[in-house]
């Protein structure tokens, strides 16, 4: 069994595997996080053999999961994956590979081992993120924008009337500030989405991950597959991959 380890901007992601097969577990809020609320999780039910790690998070958190772990199994193999020039079928378009964040490197990783096809890849969460892959596998580059919530709370911290909502709306033209507020957020990513899109002359499969990626998906007119594990399906295939 392996111990795979999401470490994201907002949440931890993780997941137990065996014979390839993923089961996920309870998510947790970075807020939250602490070495109790670790060993409550873990302790006594898992032993895992390698544990495998994707962190873009702050480093203070990334310390405290890998001593956990340490205490918890002293002999397990800790693999801290990070993104490289090219790896798994993948070439990296990063003049730096190592500046290409680690969830969208393995979200790559993810998407060529399973579907090996262009594809548009969009991770709607803290930030959105948007990479391109060809049908060789070759990584073409990808955009960054600020997440929904993080558009909200720009506009809340930026003006002195414009309130910060997490309620769900109507979408479209709105009589109400949250409300315009909320669709004209969702509409900005629903925009990037289909603007990319456009500039591609080739018939690309979109795929949709992050906390947002329903939320997108729906208001969005062409074929999505939503894959909301697809950083730990990545790191899976590291695993799967590691000598």
């Amino acid at each position: 069994m392996n111990l795979l380890i999401d470490m994201g901007n907002s949440r931890l992601k993780w997941a137990v595997t065996t014979a390839g097969q993923i089961m996920i577990g309870l998510p947790l809020v970075n807020s939250r996080i602490n070495r109790e609320e670790l060993i409550r999780l873990w302790q006594g039910r898992y032993r895992p053999r390698r544990i495998a790690i994707s962190c873009v998070s702050a480093n203070q958190l990334l310390e405290l999961v890998q001593s956990v772990a340490g205490e918890l199994w002293l002999d397990v193999d800790i693999i801290l994956v990070k993104s490289q020039a090219q790896a798994f079928g993948v070439i990296n378009a990063y003049r730096q590979p190592e500046k290409l964040g680690v969830d969208r490197w393995l979200s790559l990783i993810a998407v060529w081992q399973q579907y090996q096809r262009s594809a548009c890849i969009v991770d709607c969460g803290t930030a959105i993120t948007v990479d391109l892959i060809n049908a060789d596998g070759r990584h073409q580059g990808g955009l960054i924008s600020p997440g929904l919530t993080l558009m909200k709370q720009s506009l809340g911290q930026g003006t002195e009337a414009l309130p910060f909502s997490e309620t769900n709306h109507v979408f479209g033209l709105a009589d109400h500030t949250e409300a315009a507020i909320y669709s004209g957020t969702l509409m900005a990513a629903v925009g990037l989405i289909k603007q990319v899109l456009a500039t591609q002359a080739d018939d690309r499969q979109l795929i949709l991950t992050g906390g947002d990626a329903e939320l997108i998906a729906g208001q969005l007119n062409v074929e999505a597959i939503v894959a909301p594990d697809l950083v730990l399906r990545g790191l899976l295939c590291v695993l799967e991959g590691h000598t």
